[in-house]
């Protein structure tokens, strides 16, 4: 029996009556035997195809130039083809030379363009060979189709015909090398390299899955949204700093004021000013004025040991800035706290417990110094008034926030292409938590009104997140919804923080750190139960023999002997600290975890010098991998959700094949004969 003759074993008159409207429908794509059997004879060949590569990395925290090396590299994905190509033939400085032109093709041109020793005819010659071998390489697992269509229109035709013949056949080798030379000989050596390049980079990785914190700490996160607005294949779950960002750009004043804080204690003003056009002069003016005789102390920005030096007057002028914002912080955030009682976060109201006179604050019946008690902005009578300056500095921020352009053009991507979760190859992916009960049971919360847990309470806040941006919300609903995003940056029952509370302000005023203990939510701690991870994935109707939750947020402290792979391999928390800050916190400088068709990889990564670096002397991310799971055999298309997908579309078009077999709909071969 043949193999289209197999897929009509089932079908009978009945069930084609049962979906006669979609049959009817799919007919005008394929309206008789021959386009239907045509079809599902490529569905079946793409089902076995090589399952594409899936890159998944969390907490970025705007480290552009790394985590753009690292999509360029493929987490050195590219370097290990480039390497089994041509490991024989050329040497180590040779590889390294080649693989940074793949990285950076327009740049790493200038610089040999420039040498007087290089013969630019014979570099282009054997360059253009040795791309073609690699284009080839990571291009064998996908469709002519899928291919042709991450070509670059202008060289389309000629990239197709040099990837579908070999140099080495007697009959085309003629062929192949006049392209190769006339593409050299028309000037278009340069630009036909740049556009190889990247079809390489875009091919090497299928899908890329972001586990939150694009935002905070590194200088450029503008920048890898921008360079997210044009890659092809990824998605996002959204982190705790993504949603604190989302409710800025939304006009949640405490966000503004959380944003401006987390900026301004990393000396951080890249984003915020060249990024997103924020305007900090009346916040400047504001901080010089009213903070003029205050040394600030706690306050100075936190400064990377290789960052540009910072002038004694500029450092003044952030410690001011950062502690105005800070207070300006407290009191909007009490607003929103008492707006919201149900939240249950009166206790985080902390400015009126201040005794002033003796320099200390009283909490949980307890008295601690303060480090300071200058707060010229505080009325003891009324601590959590703005002062009428104060008024008119949050009105310019949220103005300036609300009207970046491109602020809300990476928030309408983040919304796009985001989620609070998502399920892809039996893989549950999220940013931090999903609360649970010290029992292991799923825990119940409020979302304006509305009582869920488990997957209902991530599409909940999700539907809750989407309507502040939603201009068919009611204006109640939309309300509720800017003022959630707050709480979703510190909620003790936030799936986002799931943590007792943020001791921001602690941390700034207390000395006795025993104040600074944020208690965890039971998530982290029972997710490293194997039946826990199987409960969840349950919860979230996560199917297959190798299923696995992923997530971010929490640092994997590897040089204290923590480990990534948890819960018997059921769990993967990929944080490995792509920012500089939390360099050493973790030992390394970040994660990518890897699932091609023999299984999961973690690559470690080292930090990353710089782009420049990479340019001028060949360097790269020193990366080392870890086999997490292997499979017996290679999976391919047919085992994953995209197969599941094509299998239903075969199915249909089997159906439709019944169909027009038994007479039941009429084939159109008119018809067809115009459309081709």
């Amino acid at each position: 029996m043949t193999d289209i003759n197999k897929t009509l074993v089932g079908i009978n008159p009945d069930k084609i009556d049962a979906d006669r409207r979609v049959l009817e429908l799919l007919s005008n794509s394929f309206p008789n035997t021959s386009a239907a059997s045509t079809e599902i004879i490529n569905l079946e060949a793409i089902l076995n195809l090589p399952k594409g590569t899936e890159h998944f990395v969390a907490d970025i925290h705007g480290e552009n130039e790394a985590f753009v090396h690292i999509l360029k590299n493929a987490s050195g994905n590219i370097k290990r083809k480039v390497t089994e190509l041509f490991g024989t033939s050329l040497s180590a400085r040779d590889i390294r030379e080649l693989c940074s032109l793949i990285y950076y093709p327009s740049q790493k041109l200038e610089y040999i363009q420039d040498d007087p020793d290089v013969n630019l005819q014979d570099f282009y010659n054997i360059t253009l060979h040795r791309l073609v071998k690699v284009t080839q390489s990571v291009s064998s697992k996908y469709t002519r189709s899928k291919v042709r269509k991450a070509l670059p229109a202008e060289f389309a035709y000629i990239i197709e015909e040099l990837l579908h013949e070999s140099p080495s056949e007697e009959n085309k080798q003629a062929y192949f090398n006049q392209i190769i030379e006339t593409i050299i000989s028309t000037g278009q050596a340069d630009s036909f390299i740049v556009a190889m390049c990247n079809v390489i980079q875009r091919l090497s990785i299928d899908q890329l899955h972001i586990l939150g914190d694009v935002y905070d700490r590194g200088p450029g996160a503008h920048i890898i949204m921008d360079t997210l607005m044009n890659y092809d294949h990824f998605d996002i779950q959204w982190g705790n700093h993504d949603a604190l960002w989302m409710g800025a750009a939304a006009g949640n004043d405490a966000s503004i004021a959380n944003v401006l804080r987390i900026s301004l204690r990393y000396a951080n003003l890249a984003t915020i000013e060249d990024g997103y056009g924020i305007n900090l002069v009346p916040l400047a003016t504001f901080a010089m004025e009213v903070y003029k005789d205050d040394p600030c102390v706690g306050f100075e920005p936190k400064i990377d040991e290789d960052a540009e030096e910072i002038s004694e007057k500029t450092m003044s002028l952030l410690t001011k800035m950062h502690k105005a914002i800070a207070i300006l912080q407290f009191k909007l955030e009490a607003a929103i706290i008492n707006r919201h009682p149900e939240w249950g976060m009166a206790e985080r109201n902390l400015l009126h417990l201040i005794d002033f006179d003796k320099g200390a604050l009283k909490l949980n019946g307890k008295e601690y110094e303060m480090k300071t008690t200058i707060f010229p902005t505080i009325d003891p009578a009324d601590p959590y008034k703005l002062t009428a300056e104060e008024a008119e500095l949050v009105s310019k921020l949220r103005h300036s926030f609300k009207v970046s352009d491109k602020l809300a053009s990476h928030v309408k991507l983040l919304l796009s292409h985001g989620a609070m979760y998502g399920v892809y190859n039996s893989n549950l992916l999220f940013h931090a938590s999903l609360p649970l009960n010290a029992d292991g049971t799923l825990r119940e919360v409020e979302i304006n009104g509305v009582k869920c847990k488990g997957m209902k309470l991530m599409d909940q806040v999700g539907s809750v997140m989407r309507a502040a941006f939603n201009y068919d919300s009611s204006k109640e609903t939309r309300d509720y919804a800017v003022d959630f995003y707050w709480y979703l940056w510190c909620g003790p029952d936030s799936p986002l923080f799931d943590k007792s509370k943020m001791a921001t302000f602690e941390r700034y005023f207390l000395s006795d750190k025993e104040t600074f203990h944020e208690e965890k939510g039971c998530y982290y701690e029972l997710r490293n139960k194997e039946e826990i991870c199987d409960m969840i994935l349950d919860e979230f109707n996560v199917q297959g023999p190798h299923r696995h939750i992923i997530n971010g947020h929490v640092p994997v402290r590897l040089n204290k002997g923590e480990t990534p792979i948890r819960a018997n391999g059921k769990l993967m928390v990929i944080d490995g600290g792509f920012a500089k800050a939390y360099h050493a916190t973790t030992g390394i400088a970040g994660y990518t975890l890897v699932f091609h068709s023999r299984g999961f990889q973690l690559v470690k990564h080292e930090p990353f010098t710089s782009a420049e670096e990479a340019i001028r002397n060949g360097s790269d991310i020193v990366s080392t991998t870890e086999i997490v799971e292997l499979s017996q055999r290679r999976m391919r298309v047919r085992d994953t959700d995209k197969g599941r997908i094509l299998q239903a579309q075969i199915n249909e078009l089997s159906e439709l094949l019944y169909a027009y077999r038994h007479g039941i709909i009429k084939e159109r071969w008119l018809q067809a004969a115009k459309k081709f």
